[in-house]
């Protein structure tokens, strides 16, 4: 909720405009459901712990954001409103002023309703973009015999219900904030990549689309997903549907594989494979202003040395 989350290996932030616009950073640690350098170097292992680490980080970083607003409430009761006008205007705040804390600074966190949510929402994922494609195809196994034409159809049904889903939310006015923000934070990604100091211009002018996007990896979850289910000829329905839920683990550490190389390589054949993810983003990532890319600057520079980065990488003196 209004802010932007970046991890550099054991550190994390999440810098969040709060509705009096300052920017409040809160910086932890986190380790990792596997605390072991040595699971990064595990293919497939550390796609299905990077996978876990995500929802987990994810939701801190959702909770967080969303206590600076439940205080701003409270706030707002136990003022007069001739003392609250003008807090969101105030130029000086706008303008990039922050506020750094540590997690400890914070209430938020993981607490037992936000492990209940987690996990409810979890299971409606599961339910709407696994099982109920597997249903809706054997509409077809009355013209349709083979398994693997059938794993396909099943998988053109769950792009579609995706796209049809990231259409439906991208219609709220928040989620549409959610995409601004989430374009905020591939842009800086990409100005420093491309070896361009962090400023306003330049992260400006950066693009916002990223092969290592969270909506490329979930485009390739499903394409990954075919091939897997491809594979399973069982007469049980009910099993072969437990099936789709248990190897989403295996299936994620294959698509983090391909994220991963994709990445890294510039291979003609990899970008082009890529290209699909780069076209999916366009639904999930939108153009930010300046008040957001001031968030995604301020959640960089709390984990990341990018003045020694650009020299390192780039030979630029900042």
């Amino acid at each position: 909720m209004e802010g932007v989350m970046m991890r550099n290996k054991d550190d994390y932030a999440v810098a969040v405009r709060k509705p009096d616009g300052e920017i409040a950073v809160i910086k932890d640690k986190y380790t990792g459901i596997i605390p072991s350098e040595s699971v990064s170097k595990i293919p497939i292992l550390r796609g299905i712990a990077g996978f876990i680490d995500s929802l987990v980080l994810g939701m801190k970083a959702i909770n967080y954001s969303a206590d600076f607003f439940a205080e701003e409430t409270e706030d707002e009761k136990k003022e007069k409103p001739e003392e609250n006008a003008g807090k969101a205007s105030d130029p000086e705040k706008k303008s990039g002023n922050v506020e750094v804390m540590s997690a400890s600074d914070k209430k938020g966190g993981m607490g037992a309703l936000s492990i209940a949510v987690t996990i409810v929402a979890l299971f409606f994922s599961l339910g709407l973009f696994m099982v109920i494609p597997y249903y809706l195809s054997l509409v077809f196994s009355k013209w349709v015999g083979s398994t693997k034409l059938l794993a396909l159809i099943e998988g053109i049904i769950r792009l579609g219900i995706f796209v049809i889903y990231i259409k439906a939310i991208s219609l709220m006015e928040d989620i549409k904030r959610v995409f601004r923000y989430h374009g905020a934070e591939h842009k800086c990604i990409n100005c420093l990549e491309t070896g361009h100091e962090l400023n306003l211009e330049n992260v400006r002018a950066a693009s916002r689309e990223h092969r290592r996007c969270g909506t490329s990896f979930l485009l390739y979850v499903m394409v990954v997903s075919i091939l897997f289910f491809s594979l399973i000829d069982l007469e049980s329905r009910a099993l072969r549907a437990v099936l789709r839920i248990v190897l989403i683990p295996l299936i994620a550490g294959v698509a983090y594989e391909f994220i991963r190389l994709a990445g890294r390589s510039n291979n003609p054949i990899v970008r082009s494979l890529s290209a699909p993810g780069l076209l999916m983003q366009k639904l999930t990532t939108a153009e930010p202003d300046d008040e957001m890319i001031l968030v995604g600057i301020a959640s960089v520079e709390a984990v990341f040395d990018w003045k020694t980065y650009l020299k390192e990488n780039f030979g630029n003196d900042v």
